[in-house]
């Protein structure tokens, strides 16, 4: 009755291994026993075979005093007479049955040290192969195996593989999970064989390069993402990736790639070969390097500008001591000139002094002027009149133009031109736009004139314009 229950248990079963423990259970409840182990046999590496464990029950009663079951490494099989006989009698799936005190060598040690006193295993065959064994221990008293009870473990034993043989195979476990990675990588993955036909395109790959996995499946490698410049002596994407300068295959590289749309953008490439069967196919794994260009760009950018604001700082510090030291002699210039323009006795020297306290004033505002625009400090909107800051922006520049030849021509709007605007920012716009003007006619020969003019527009928004 025991083993019809677990036989419908494992065919009723969706997951056969999660059923294992309890059908361990009963079976050695049934059969009187302290132990049900289903061994595996794996091939492990470098290391020939294993016999592990893939499910095993001990009766809670017997507490600690059972060990776990041992796993056995094909190096200790080779070392023992009695293991090597026992798997070969479990290929040709013979019952392994007796007593512990029968034994001797590696199994008589174990056994002991986990309190076997009697012992029965039969093979586990799946696929038409050694799927591993099905074994029970009675660790109370010495027993002899009745028939019934070895059918019992050979008919479990016969469900077991039939389950394992209907259950997702690790092969296919093994595609599902690399399937899932194909699917959920972030990279762009191109898989391409011996000719050069794309075999493999996943959903990064799609977005990236805008193709679908349906539409560019079987076409060359050559003809749809390398980009056209490339292509000239290739006549595949295999032979291409194989010969272009330095062999791409086994790198790790930047370069560029096309998208659907004809768009060459950069890429960091991974290529590496695979040998499947008799077939030489190329996995490539594509980064888009477009966004941390962008970045390095951008920080590049605040880089140079933090170092201009740097330098504009130390500018500013400079002229404040420079206006300082040039504000206290204009001080005393504009005061005399001022003091001999009303007590001169003649109109030839009142106009003198007159011209004498301008140019004093003039080179006061020039001195505040240049103060303003290298001051760094946040933007503050303000009533600006944009008159006044194209006269400042001037008066910056003139020796520029005047060095030059350069004619400036002015037409400024009727009254104050008021626009809500940060002043000083404003005029130092101007002033780039007169100084790129002054450099566009340097060149030049002939006459050459700069145009300055504000307005009010239709709309009645201020403005100005710096025309040549």
């Amino acid at each position: 009755m025991a083993a019809v229950h677990v036989v419908r248990r494992l065919r009723e079963a969706g997951d056969w291994q999660r059923e294992m423990d309890s059908i361990l259970e009963a079976l050695c409840r049934s059969l009187d026993c302290q132990r049900g182990i289903l061994f595996r046999l794996r091939e492990l590496p470098g290391e020939g075979f294993a016999q592990s464990v893939a499910s095993y029950w001990i009766d809670p009663a017997f507490g600690g005093e059972l060990a776990s079951p041992t796993v056995i490494m094909q190096s200790i099989i080779n070392s023992d007479p009695l293991l090597e006989q026992l798997q070969e009698d479990e290929r040709q799936g013979k019952v392994f049955a007796g007593h512990t005190r029968d034994l001797d060598g590696f199994l008589r040690a174990d056994f002991e040290k986990q309190n076997i006193k009697s012992f029965i295993s039969v093979s586990v065959f799946a696929h038409g192969h050694l799927w591993g064994t099905l074994a029970v221990n009675d660790c109370a008293a010495e027993r002899e195996w009745t028939d019934e009870e070895e059918a019992t473990l050979h008919i479990i034993a016969l469900a077991i593989g039939d389950a394992i043989e209907r259950s997702p195979s690790e092969a296919h476990a093994s595609e599902v999970i690399r399937r899932t990675m194909l699917q959920a990588s972030l990279d762009a993955i191109i898989v391409i064989d011996e000719a050069g036909s794309i075999i493999e395109f996943n959903p990064a790959a799609e977005k990236m390069f805008g193709f679908k996995r349906s539409d560019i499946l079987g076409k060359d490698l050559i003809d749809t993402i390398v980009p056209h410049y490339y292509r000239k002596g290739y006549s595949s994407g295999a032979e291409y990736m194989a010969g272009r300068g330095a062999p791409m295959v086994g790198q790790r590289l930047e370069t560029v790639t096309q998208n659907a749309a004809g768009e060459i953008f950069p890429i960091e490439l991974t290529a590496t070969e695979m040998r499947v069967a008799d077939r030489r196919l190329i996995f490539g794994s594509i980064r888009d390097l477009r966004e941390k260009l962008h970045a390095e760009e951008e920080i590049n950018r605040q880089r140079e500008k933090l170092h201009q604001n740097e330098k504009m700082a130390a500018m500013g510090s400079l002229l404040a001591g420079v206006s300082h030291e040039l504000n206290n002699p204009l001080a005393v210039v504009v005061a005399q000139s001022t003091l001999l323009h009303e007590f001169a006795a003649d109109p030839q020297t009142k106009v003198r002094a007159e011209k004498v306290r301008a140019a004093a004033e003039r080179c006061g505002r020039i001195v505040k002027s240049f103060l303003s625009m290298v001051r760094l400090h946040p933007t503050e909107q303000a009533e600006t009149d944009l008159n006044q800051v194209m006269r400042s922006a001037l008066e910056v520049t003139a020796y520029g133009a005047r060095s030059s030849g350069i004619i400036i021509d002015t037409d400024f709007a009727n009254g104050p031109l008021l626009a809500m605007a940060d002043a000083d920012h404003v005029t130092q716009v101007a002033a780039n736009f007169l100084i790129n003007s002054q450099h566009a006619l340097a060149g030049i020969t002939g006459e050459r004139r700069i145009k300055v003019r504000t307005f009010r527009s239709e709309r009645g928004n201020p403005g100005f314009s710096v025309c040549l």
